[in-house]
């Protein structure tokens, strides 16, 4: 299969169908031993200092990488995205625009996926196939996601991991599901969490410093229990066909439709605090606004860039929330 890089979750089942290998770049980007390096090569070809380092990461994945084929969504996520897809093309790339309608409405939904397929020599019937094939593995991250929040035997960073690499099931989806069964097989024999712990919610995008982030929170008495756009990679409302299922995944969308998932799931997992991630530079930073009025829990908000390890001024902050939290709940009248 020919491989093609995507900027974000895009209707994966056209791609395969179209015969292409959908290689998330971001996951690349956060999984290298040395982050740093992708966005140093962005720099180095003339980036800002002050753009995104997501933004330079991926295009420093794609400059370091046998990729020449890049699906950039150029509405539905970041606005950065369409003059990268510009560079890439300057740089040789075979740069194409997906962008997600302005708002969640099936019939739109059906013209972009009918258009995408036309794109890459596909149909959506086949698409459709895919999409029935690939399910498995989404119902697999969803599993996982349970056994976190109501079974309490999965770990926050676990469920990051899978969650979020349901974008592109790492290359293979049938690979990722029997990887994936053979770690839910192992942690339903887990004891559970103690019951005590604190139970955090993350929101906002996936963070670039998630590999110490995770494990930082679970030793100071807490586990994220929910992480809200990792979860909408798998496709939570996969409704009956593709375009209800991409209509139904909130993060393309108006803020509006993520807080009414967020308030549904932070009550049915008894969420005591939320962590909200933003990235620097980025649009979406803006609606921390947003979503601390909407939002009836503490709320610590996390801005990072090019730090892709915690420092010792987030470190504190992460502690003396959980801190509050912890004291809030024991005397909740005298905290708030």
């Amino acid at each position: 299969m020919k491989k093609i890089g995507i900027t974000t979750t895009v209707p994966v089942e056209v791609l395969l169908a179209a015969g292409y290998q959908p290689i998330d770049l971001n996951n690349v980007l956060v999984s290298a031993p040395d982050p740093t390096r992708y966005v140093t090569i962005a720099e180095r070809d003339g980036f800002p200092l002050n753009c995104c380092a997501w933004i330079k990461g991926l295009y420093g994945v794609c400059m370091d990488s046998d990729i020449n084929d890049v699906l950039c969504v150029t509405n539905g996520d970041c606005s950065n995205t369409i003059i990268l897809m510009e560079v890439l093309k300057l740089k040789g790339k075979n740069a194409r625009p997906f962008a997600y309608p302005e708002r969640p409405d099936k019939e739109q939904m059906d013209y972009v996926l009918e258009k995408m397929a036309a794109t890459f020599g596909a149909t959506l019937e086949a698409a459709e196939k895919v999409r029935r094939k690939v399910q498995s593995a989404r119902d697999l991250a969803l599993k996982l996601d349970e056994l976190t929040w109501k079974d309490n035997k999965v770990s926050g960073w676990e469920n990051n991991l899978w969650l979020i690499s349901t974008s592109d099931f790492n290359g293979d989806y049938r690979k990722y599901s029997q990887e994936l069964q053979g770690i839910i097989n192992k942690s339903s024999q887990r004891q559970p969490y103690p019951a005590e712990e604190i139970r955090v919610g993350y929101i906002g995008v996936p963070s670039v410093y998630a590999k110490e982030l995770y494990p930082y929170i679970e030793k100071h008495g807490a586990r994220v229990v929910f992480n809200e756009v990792q979860r909408q990679f798998a496709m939570p409302d996969a409704g009956r066909s593709l375009a209800e299922q991409y209509t139904n995944y909130t993060y393309p969308y108006s803020i509006n439709e993520r807080i009414a998932d967020i308030k549904t799931e932070l009550k049915k997992r008894r969420i005591d605090g939320m962590i909200h991630y933003v990235q620097a530079f980025c649009h979406r930073g803006i609606g921390d606004i947003v979503m601390r009025s909407a939002i009836d829990v503490p709320m610590l908000t996390l801005e990072g860039n090019a730090d892709f390890y915690l420092n010792g001024h987030v470190k504190t902050r992460i502690e003396a929330f959980l801190d509050m939290i912890e004291r809030r709940k024991i005397c909740p009248k005298v905290v708030k």
